[in-house]
């Protein structure tokens, strides 16, 4: 009898200890609740199950981007436009010409090696109509005035480098997508495609079907036309890596034309000997006395009487600065010990080009014009490509 009464004790014990815990628990819940019923244990809200729409499938015949992508675009694509000359044939080539840049079976066009051919032939004066509509008339002085002032600026958010690579396939597509929100793109020229601004501003007119509203120096501003619809741009499939050069002929003959072994040997002699006409360094503008300041050392250094300083960025006065010594000269240097080894034989082709002189030697970063006969006219057989480098 004992022993039941102790075990009925324990467990009113143990019962009135757990009411004594749920109603502190109750008391201190309802206490911080200023609602009147207030749960201790709320249900868990859910969210309402919207129903599941299925989603359509695209048409496949709806597809812009299905391969191989087909572009109604009248010129061969390249590498580059400006910096290459396609009468002159290679010699060689460092890598299969099966390898397209544009990648395996994304292009309607074969590649030949330097260029992807045009496969059908576009009708070049309805491509010019078609150029014209989307220019539409002439912007009037006002407009030209505002766009420049928008546009000109160097902190303009609408502005594409042009380097060594020149007017390149791919800057057609950043061309394009500038015009997306902007009417015009500026575009700054640097390095050895500013000795021929001319063919510069040819080739970003023809390629992009724009028309150019501005330019001072090296600072191009190419407005999209008055009718431009993003939605109708052309289509423009994008190179995904820079193909290898190919091998050209040599750029400079062991004897020249015209002369003899002796004689060209001699002209070589006096070119390394005679003062350079003008030395081509980094971030120096052009100036009348030669003072330049070492890039390395950061020492000055001053030659009297050697030329004109040039820029490496803007090379525009070199060409009027040889054509003016060869009046009075027969051989000209130039020291290019500033400006790169990459950047020497292109600056000899162009010179050779629109001097029009013989470059007869490349040696240690110097480079060695000759004027030629008088009546004899430059040769342009032997060349090579300016992006081989």
């Amino acid at each position: 009898m004992l022993a039941k009464l102790e075990f009925h004790k324990t467990l009113t014990l143990i019962r009135d200890a757990k009411s004594h815990y749920f109603a502190l628990s109750c008391h201190l819940i309802h206490s911080f609740s200023d609602d009147d019923y207030d749960p201790p244990f709320s249900p868990k809200r859910q969210k309402p199950k919207t129903p599941k729409t299925q989603q359509k499938q695209p048409d496949p015949s709806l597809n812009q981007n299905k391969l191989p992508l087909k572009s109604e675009l009248p010129f061969d694509f390249e590498y580059s436009y400006s910096e290459t000359n396609p009468a002159i044939e290679p010699i060689g080539f460092r890598e299969p010409k099966r390898f397209s840049p544009f990648g395996p079976g994304r292009l309607d066009r074969k590649w030949t090696g330097t260029a992807a051919l045009a496969q059908t032939e576009v009708d070049l004066s309805r491509f010019e109509e078609e150029r014209n509509r989307v220019l539409g008339d002439p912007l009037t002085e006002e407009e030209v005035t505002e766009l420049v002032e928008r546009y000109r600026h160097s902190d303009c958010g609408r502005q594409i480098n042009l380097g060594k690579g020149g007017v390149t396939h791919n800057m057609l597509d950043d061309i394009h997508n500038h015009w997306k929100r902007a009417e015009a793109v500026r575009i700054k020229c640097l390095g050895v495609p500013t000795l021929d601004m001319d063919n510069v501003c040819f080739h970003l007119e023809e390629k992009s079907g724009g028309k150019i509203i501005y330019r001072h120096i090296n600072v191009l501003l190419l407005y999209r036309g008055r009718n431009y619809d993003p939605k109708n741009r052309p289509v423009i499939p994008l190179m995904l890596w820079k193909p290898y050069a190919p091998i050209y002929p040599k750029l400079v003959k062991n004897v020249a034309d015209g002369l003899t072994f002796e004689e060209t040997k001699e002209m070589r002699n006096r070119g390394l000997n005679s003062p350079p006409l003008m030395k081509l360094i980094e971030n120096h503008m052009a100036q009348d006395e030669f003072t330049m300041e070492d890039l390395s050392h950061g020492e000055q250094i001053r030659e009297p009487g050697v030329g004109i300083v040039a820029d490496q960025t803007l090379f525009m006065d070199s060409l009027e600065r040889v054509r003016e010594e060869f009046k009075t000269e027969d051989v000209v240097r130039l020291d290019c010990s500033h400006a790169g080894t990459s950047d020497c034989k292109k600056i000899g082709v162009k010179l050779r080009d629109l001097v029009p002189c013989v470059p007869i030697l490349f040696k240690d970063e110097q480079i060695i014009l000759w004027r030629g006969k008088k009546d004899q006219p430059p040769d342009s057989n032997a060349s090579m490509d300016l992006t081989s480098q």
